[in-house]
């Protein structure tokens, strides 16, 4: 079974987390199964970036990004290569270190 390895997150973890994943699922629903409270504004449907991640190890087993997210990934802060959506990112086989970045664009946040 793969791990998630969470890098520390200032607010959301941060003592990082190294959690057990089902392969199938996406890094999104796995953060929030695990008390990760990652930001996913539109509900997980690829319409907006607030569950943005950087994929620092691991992104090669991942599935490969399609029109939308990467559409969708150009409005996110602090955009790099490793930037995938969480809500889009399936789990496969390999480990994965993830960083949650310190801002998300987010103009309706509920928490705040």
């Amino acid at each position: 079974m793969p791990k998630l390895i969470f890098l520390p997150h200032e607010v959301l973890c941060p003592d990082g987390a190294v959690i057990e994943a089902a392969a199938g699922k996406t890094i999104c629903d796995i953060a929030l199964a695990n008390g990760i409270a990652i930001e996913h504004a539109c509900e997980m449907s690829c319409a907006c970036t607030t569950c943005h991640v950087h994929v620092r190890e691991g992104g090669e087993s991942l599935n490969k990004a399609e029109e939308l997210e990467d559409d969708m990934l150009d409005k996110a802060w602090g955009l790099d290569p490793d930037s995938r959506l969480s809500c889009q990112t399936v789990v496969s086989d390999k480990d994965l270190v993830v960083e949650i970045p310190k801002y998300t664009i987010n103009m309706v946040s509920e928490q705040h």
